[in-house]
């Protein structure tokens, strides 16, 4: 079955990321199709057609966009792969948790880009970010604490760890000081081999976007 993934900047777009690495915790080999990120394509990037909303997964005749959306279609054509905790438990606490970073923490979004190329020491961060990284925190230390880690349901990697990656990136991009277990975690994700892959890719990109008002 042959599948397509339409993504934008590796470097700067936390969603694209999000999605291809849902397809990693899959199994699914993608063809990338990459949205070009300028102030041509800001209309691309702002998602006024469904056309070009990133990412989008294009699989066997099948179009999903929504990285919930894409979890869930991976998870019902890939059961066997184990994308959400096989505890019903855990897997409602996993639920609960992915869509809460799906939706929420939008002042750590603007204060905080994704941006792989860059790393900034002693960063100011901006006060009203400080509740989404103390939650977040909170998050990650609660499932450490109760799945035993290294990632945030036990030994193995879920759709939790795929919509949280981005966040362990701008803790690193802006030098964000995390207690011991965050710490812990947000080296886990970022030593995690898509995520090497992910960020070599977004490191040999060129930098020459403007930056967006919008995150994508």
């Amino acid at each position: 079955m042959s599948a397509t993934l339409t993504i934008s900047s590796k470097n700067y777009s936390s969603w694209s990321l999000r999605g291809w690495l849902l397809c990693k915790l899959a199994g699914l080999e993608v063809t990338e199709q990459v949205v070009p990120v300028d102030a041509d394509s800001r209309a691309e990037l702002l998602l006024l057609s469904p056309s070009v909303r990133v990412p989008r997964l294009t699989h066997d005749g099948v179009e999903v966009w929504d990285t919930l959306a894409i979890a869930g279609y991976l998870n019902e054509v890939f059961p066997e792969a184990g994308m959400y905790p096989a505890d019903p438990k855990a897997r409602a606490h996993c639920r609960s948790i992915t869509g809460e970073i799906h939706s929420g923490f939008f002042n750590l979004r603007s204060a905080l880009p994704m941006n792989l190329h860059s790393q900034f020491k002693s960063f100011k961060v901006f006060a009203g970010a400080r509740p989404d990284i103390d939650r977040i925190e909170e998050i990650w230390g609660d499932c450490l604490a109760r799945y035993g880690g290294p990632f945030l349901f036990g030994a193995t990697p879920t759709i939790a760890d795929a919509m949280f990656a981005p966040v362990a990136t701008r803790f690193t991009t802006y030098d964000v000081a995390l207690g011991e277990p965050a710490a812990a975690y947000r080296d886990t994700i970022m030593a995690w081999a898509p995520m090497q892959e992910w960020i070599t890719a977004a490191k040999a990109e060129p930098v020459e976007m403007q930056e967006l008002e919008v995150e994508f």
